[in-house]
């Protein structure tokens, strides 16, 4: 018994307590406002100061990693080109990273890319061959060419 009549004392100023300061914050709301937003102020140039200080890690961690990267050998491999992609970029037997750049150079040469939508491209008659269609994205060629190299 004794118990239970000192958790209803205990409960009991808590709610009286509670209107008590929600009518001081009310009434202090206002001149909160302002030193909240100078408290903000001052908060922003200590996280630019933060800021700053992560890039000179990121520095010192790129000059540790000198060693050159290596191309995959898989990408390396020399393909041999079909008769329609040979037209475009030449007969000799390329990896697939220089048969797409030197298409790159073709459509750039021709002007074939499309005017409105550049990830678009207009295919002359020798691409007609390669790709087997008029238009293609960008996104598709590297797909298309698969189909050429062996």
């Amino acid at each position: 018994m004794a118990t239970a009549k000192k958790a209803p004392a205990k409960k009991a100023p808590a709610k009286k307590a509670a209107p008590a300061k929600k009518v001081a914050a009310k009434k202090a709301a206002p001149a909160k406002k302002a030193p909240a937003k100078k408290v903000a102020a001052k908060k922003a140039p200590a996280k630019k100061v933060a800021a700053k200080k992560a890039p000179a890690k990121k520095a010192a961690v790129k000059k540790a990693p000198a060693k050159k990267r290596t191309p995959n050998a898989a990408f390396m491999k020399p393909l041999t080109l079909s008769a329609a992609l040979a037209a475009v970029v030449g007969d000799k037997p390329l990896p697939r990273t220089e048969i797409v750049s030197k298409l790159w150079v073709y459509i750039k040469a021709k002007g074939l890319q499309d005017k409105v939508n550049k990830r678009m491209i207009n295919a002359d008659d020798k691409l007609k061959a390669v790709f087997g269609k008029p238009q293609v994205s960008m996104f598709e060629m590297a797909g298309l060419i698969g189909k050429h190299v062996k």
